[in-house]
């Protein structure tokens, strides 16, 4: 634990803390962007798209919870690795033990090697879409760019620069569309927003839109990413981290607020459930007309193929990290692992047997794996006295991290509940 203690050192700064001005915040906002880009993949637009069309307008209050929840997931992740100098998997060694660390790491790579097998269905769904090839093939031909990309210099750059791309990419795409659609009806859209419940049968997909929007191994990830930011302790209260958390938020709530909306309003209407790539780009038509189906394929390829570049990594950083292993992006054993990854979540999706659309969102489902183990353990350290020795505890931030995790816990059980009751 030695290096990681050294590094810890440096990390923490016991220099007085003065608010940033806006300039100097956007200068250190970083993490949240690439972790917009990890997120904002295609399980992303096919679990919206699947939500507005399904559902319609009903429900648009999970925003509320998911930007709740993701905020408080990033937050507390921060608090933790500024105050302690380490990253969140790192501090639950010192802490708990490497048992305990071992768990969460194992947890946490289950988590990003299925929303990779999501990925890697997105890039082949974006592939036919715009090619018209077999989604396997297409897939196939984009891991092996994925691959040149891996060994390429200055990984973090390129991901950041190609994450901000997407973002704007999707962004403009779906918000054309949905203006040109004359906009969503205000009634519905306020009561979609107010009533709180959930339709016959939308928990499973509730599970999904929300694991893949406000996932706690988002969290664990951005406490390493900061590192390659080099963020201090008087970050914690310089307002950086509160900047950057709010900047992941935004994107992802901007893209995929606009996605759920379009769905209600084009798809809806006519009772059509997204269930192939097809479909997906028909809710581009009313736009796009006959470009339909190559926008929405460029825009899956975009988002899959930035996703993927995120994803791999991350998953290989937490597992290394329950096992005290190398964490840095450009270390050989991450790029390696990267490709083992890969490999294995190839394997995988090219062995089903049924459409890519529905392969995303079942991935997505499955990417809640982490939140029971992970969640427990960072609520602990939260409420540690150690862990904010020397400041206030914060009453606020330890509230709303018992609220997530127990939300979440939740909604996670009660899926089970429902497929036990369905295979019984």
């Amino acid at each position: 634990m030695g290096k990681q203690e050294a590094e810890a050192k440096e990390m923490v700064s016991d220099s007085p803390t003065k608010r940033l001005p806006f300039t100097q915040l956007l200068k250190r906002i970083g993490p949240g962007i690439v972790l917009t880009g990890v997120v904002m993949g295609p399980g992303v637009i096919t679990t919206a798209s699947m939500l507005g069309a399904s559902y319609g307008y009903s429900l648009l209050w999970l925003f509320f919870p998911i930007a709740f929840m993701a905020i408080t997931f990033l937050l507390a992740t921060y608090r933790i690795t500024l105050l302690t100098g380490m990253p969140s998997i790192h501090a639950i060694r010192h802490y708990y033990g490497k048992v305990g660390a071992a768990v969460v790491g194992i947890a946490a790579f289950l988590s990003c090697v299925f929303f990779t097998i999501g990925n890697i269905s997105g890039t082949g769904t974006g592939m036919n879409l715009v090619f018209g090839i077999n989604w396997k093939f297409g897939a196939l031909i984009m891991l092996c760019i994925l691959v040149y990309v891996y060994f390429a210099k200055g990984v973090y750059s390129k991901v950041e620069k190609g994450a901000m791309l997407c973002i704007l990419g999707m962004i403009i795409a779906f918000y054309a569309t949905l203006f040109s659609t004359g906009g969503p009806s205000v009634a519905q859209t306020a009561e979609g927003l107010t009533h709180w419940y959930f339709p016959a049968g939308s928990f499973a997909l509730a599970l999904g839109f929300i694991s893949t929007h406000a996932s706690i191994t988002t969290g664990l990830y951005g406490t390493y990413l900061s590192k390659e930011k080099k963020w201090k302790k008087e970050d914690l209260f310089n307002g950086a981290m509160l900047a950057d958390s709010i900047a992941h938020v935004l994107g992802v709530v901007l893209v995929s607020g606009a996605i759920v909306l379009v769905g209600a309003i084009v798809m809806n209407p006519q009772n059509v459930l997204i269930e192939s790539p097809k479909q997906m780009a028909d809710m581009l038509v009313p736009f796009m007309g006959g470009a339909a189906g190559v926008v929405m394929g460029i825009a899956l390829l975009a988002a899959a193929f930035s996703s993927l570049l995120g994803n791999t990594h991350r998953s290989v950083v937490l597992l290394n990290a329950g096992f005290n292993k190398p964490t840095a992006l450009e270390d050989k054993s991450i790029k390696w692992g990267s490709l083992g990854v890969l490999a294995v979540s190839a394997a995988v999706s090219f062995s089903y047997g049924g459409s890519p659309v529905q392969l995303i969102y079942l991935a997505n489902i499955a990417t809640a794996v982490a939140a029971p183990v992970a969640g427990f353990f960072i609520c602990l350290m939260l409420f540690r006295k150690d862990v904010n020795q020397g400041m206030k505890q914060p009453r606020i931030l330890q509230a709303c991290m018992v609220i997530s995790y127990l939300f979440g816990l939740a909604l996670i059980g009660k899926v089970i509940v429902d497929l036990v009751g369905m295979w019984s």
